[in-house]
Order: C-alpha cells, then structure tokens, then sequence
C-alpha cells in the first residue's frame, strides 16, 4: 500500500458509489462508517482513533481503486476486516514505541541511567505548567476528554461535543490539537530543566 496515497476525484466518487451499495446516500454512509470505526478503534483504547478510521478508509478506497470493485462482501464488512488490521499494525508500532511517564525525557535517544521518581516528578511538574499555559477552555476540554474508560468515555465526550455545539469528530480533533501543544510543550520544558 501507498503511503502517501490520495484518491482522484472520480475515483473516491466511484468509493462513495460503493459504499452505498447503490443508493445515494450524499456520502451519509461514508460518514457513519466512518464513525463506526472510530468508536471500534476507541473501545479498543487506541489514541488516535480518528486517525486510524481515516487509515482504513483511505486503504480500502486505494484497495477498491487497485481493484475496480470489491464483491462478495459488504463494504462495511470488508472496512471491518481491513480495520482489524489496522489495529494490530498500530499494536505493534505501540509495542515497539511505547514509553511510560517514568521514562522521563530523552531527546538524545541514548539510553537512561535510571528511571528515578526525579525524572518522573519533573516531567509531571512540566505537565502542570504547560497545562497552566493553556486556556481555561482548552485546559478543561483537555482533562474532561480523557475522563473515564470504554463506554463511559464515549459518552462523556458525546456530551461534551453536544455541550460545544461540535461533532465528535470536531472535538476529537480539538482534542489532538491540544494534546500535541501539552506534548510539545512538556518536551521543551523537560529539556530546559
């Protein structure tokens, strides 16, 4: 599969065409699929849910494109296949790239003489001040967005998407934009101190 795939105009119209199984839909089955696989990824505590949808979609379109049609499937069935994969790639990139708090920071990639509570208690001091340098709006969707686990997490950032007057979608995003300024942020200040 190409990376950096992208599908023509016609060719994604030709997708949408299918995933409607023939009936027009203007793109709502898209969508709803769409969001199906992010609460898929999201029971399955994956970080970044919205990204991995996006990464099954954009596989079975480059699939159905390679293709011509896919038969003898659903296409929701066949984006719950590739979804499936999709998540045991992004396991294994976990796996092999997951770091705890108590690794503290190392930018330098060399390895660290220990896994002291100092480390640890710095990198959390760093959290609390660039959580300070956010809004109080963004500070508070940020914390409320990771509140809870499984069911009760997807529900609590349904209210919070209703709440802001945004889709779940739109606050996902919200959400992985903030969490990346804290990342950078954190990082930075680990450096500094």
């Amino acid at each position: 599969m190409k990376k950096d795939w992208t599908p023509t105009q016609s060719a994604f119209r030709q997708f949408l065409h299918w995933m409607d199984e023939g009936v027009d839909s203007d793109g709502e089955r898209y969508l709803e699929l769409r969001r199906r696989l992010v609460l898929y990824f999201d029971r399955k505590n994956c970080l970044n849910a919205d990204d991995l949808a996006d990464e099954t979609l954009n596989r079975v379109a480059q699939k159905f494109q390679e293709r011509g049609e896919i038969t003898n499937i659903s296409p929701a069935q066949y984006c719950y296949v590739v979804a499936k994969f999709v998540f045991l790639e992004y396991l294994r990139r976990v796996e092999h790239s997951h770091t705890s708090i108590d690794d503290g920071p190392n930018p330098t990639g060399a390895p660290q003489p220990d896994k002291s509570t100092e480390s640890r208690d710095r990198m959390l001091d760093c959290l609390d001040r660039c959580l300070k340098n956010l809004s109080q709006a963004d500070r508070e969707l940020i914390l409320e967005y990771y509140v809870g686990e499984q069911q009760e997490k997807i529900q609590r950032r349904r209210k919070i998407a209703s709440a802001l007057g945004l889709s779940t979608n739109a606050l996902s995003i919200r959400a992985c934009r903030i969490r990346a300024r804290l990342e950078t942020c954190v990082r930075s200040c680990c450096e500094q101190l």
